[in-house]
């Protein structure tokens, strides 16, 4: 399997904790409900422009002034936060 489409084709085990929710609401001033914080996530990860990169278990996704932490094996959405300039 290609590494680069493996967090692509594994899209719909995407989620977070009750945690993770808050974090990235309150890290990137998100004022959007809980189920849409995972599909906000999903859609900057689906964006043409988001750059995809793996380092041991998580991946990192780079879209939008933003990075989005994923665990590469549970597909849990970690963090998300700004990118600092």
């Amino acid at each position: 399997m290609n590494v680069d489409n493996e967090l692509l084709k594994n899209m719909d085990k995407l989620h977070t904790t009750e945690l993770g929710v808050e974090r990235i609401k309150r890290n990137l001033s998100l004022d959007v409900d809980a189920n849409d914080v995972v599909d906000w996530c999903k859609t900057k990860i689906n964006s043409a422009n988001a750059a995809l990169t793996r380092s041991g278990k998580n991946w990192y996704v780079s879209v939008d002034n933003c990075i989005i932490t994923v665990n590469a094996y549970s597909y849990t959405i970690i963090t998300a936060h700004k990118e600092k300039r």
